[in-house]
């Protein structure tokens, strides 16, 4: 299985995160996706890829340019009491602080001017990546990434998505961004992406509507349901533009999984902290799975054998995957049975009502388990008896092959062998 792990030790941004993955691939492939990035056709804008070196590491650097402007960044830190120093940084920081001056709601200003500056609502945004010469596909996820992007300003608002206006540099350079990672994404074309838990930094940031904390709110809103963290680093280490993208794409967050890495990027930011300011992925292949499973137990001393036989065959009916009786020893000392099934999270209510309604159970204890599972997939061998389907499961390290006992009994009753004959017979012994 192809997988993209994104590490977001340092955050996430637009900028960082397309940095990083045209920084993962080969030369032919960056200089194509460069120049088809820098072909988009928005007016006034100038999109740049350079090498850039942070904490003695190698990796790629973005910028982009609107009529020659970057996006800036504000963090600010407290110093002692109540006295606050903006550190205005006058470059494009999508790699921390770079959505908050560009969005603006005040409906008064919709018409107004300011200088260059113009004002952008989400229609003209949408209209915007639908004249890119790229594929629907991509244009589509652009949209998604960005609708997701006003939806989060237009919570933190008390706005509907329509009503959120950005400012001329700012939408723009959101779009580059978005449309860029998109892209990317499309090229690289993964089965799974899978980020860390993302660190948001700490402090506080200025945007248009004056002090906030780390995480912005727009930020925040974005962020729920996924793990993140704060820490020691005062700054906004992820931005709007890269939450809302990790909140599309990304199918799963947690630990980098066992994979073979084939490919790494780094997108570097313009700050510089203590650890090196960079997002950096990492596509390669994992054979090695992981999933969630259920499973329910419950204590009976009531039930004969019969009983117990007809509980497990309709709890297996009801979705268990698996159904096993453990005998032990109860309060009073009395003999019992612990019935033990397992099923999937979706399935675990049904389950519990087939235990409840064939078990004389008055309660069924749930454990959520994670479980390492092989690969699995079903091949056919041809054998002098015919097609037979054999179980193969890989990952680990490990390769188990089982041919299938449902072939086996039909081939053993129809020629008067045991299984352990046909086997043998298959395999040539």
């Amino acid at each position: 299985m192809k997988t993209l792990f994104i590490d977001c030790g340092m955050g996430a941004a637009g900028d960082m995160l397309t940095a990083a993955l045209l920084d993962s691939l080969d030369e032919k492939a960056k200089e194509k996706l460069v120049s088809d990035i820098k072909n988009l056709g928005i007016e006034g804008v100038e999109f740049e890829l350079t090498s850039a070196v942070k904490q003695g590491i190698a990796g790629s650097h973005v910028s982009v340019k609107v009529n020659g402007e970057e996006e800036g960044s504000h963090d600010v830190h407290n110093h002692s009491h109540d006295d606050v120093h903006d550190h205005d940084h006058h470059h494009h920081d999508d790699d921390h602080g770079h959505d908050h001056d560009h969005h603006h709601d005040d409906d008064d200003d919709h018409d107004h001017d300011h200088g260059h500056h113009h004002h952008y609502a989400l229609s003209d945004v949408v209209a915007v990546i639908d004249s890119f010469n790229v594929s629907d596909k991509v244009k589509e996820k652009a949209k998604k990434v960005y609708i997701t992007l006003a939806e989060a300003e237009g919570h933190v608002h008390g706005k509907e998505p329509s009503m959120v206006h950005f400012h001329e540099v700012g939408s723009k350079d959101a779009v580059v961004d978005i449309t860029a990672v998109c892209m990317l994404l499309d090229y690289i074309n993964p089965d799974k992406i899978i980020a860390s838990p993302v660190h948001v930094g700490s402090g506080k940031v200025k945007c248009a509507h004056g002090i906030v904390p780390v995480p912005a709110p727009a930020t925040a809103y974005l962020l729920k349901g996924i793990p993140i963290y704060g820490g020691k680093i005062m700054g906004e280490l992820c931005t709007p533009t890269g939450a809302a993208l990790l909140k599309t794409f990304v199918d799963e967050f947690g630990d980098m999984p066992v994979m073979s890495v084939d490919s790494i990027g780094y997108g570097m930011g313009n700050k510089d902290f203590e650890v090196a300011n960079c997002v950096r992925v990492m596509v390669g292949e994992t054979s090695d799975l992981k999933d969630k499973i259920v499973e329910l137990n419950c204590n009976v001393d009531d039930m004969t054998g019969e009983q117990i036989g007809f509980a497990i065959e309709r709890i297996m009916a009801a979705g268990a995957r698996d159904v096993f009786v453990t005998p032990t020893v109860m309060k009073k000392s009395r003999p019992g049975h612990v019935f033990s099934v397992i099923c999937t999270p979706d399935d675990r209510l049904k389950v519990v009502e087939a235990v409840m309604k064939y078990t004389s159970t008055l309660g069924v204890r749930e454990k959520v388990c994670d479980r390492y599972i092989l690969d699995r997939k079903m091949e056919t061998v041809d054998t002098k008896f015919g097609p037979v389907n054999k179980k193969v499961s890989t990952g680990y390290g490990a390769r188990k092959e089982k041919l299938e006992f449902e072939d086996l009994a039909k081939i053993a009753r129809e020629n008067n062998k045991s299984l352990t004959e046909i086997v043998n017979m298959i395999n040539g012994d």
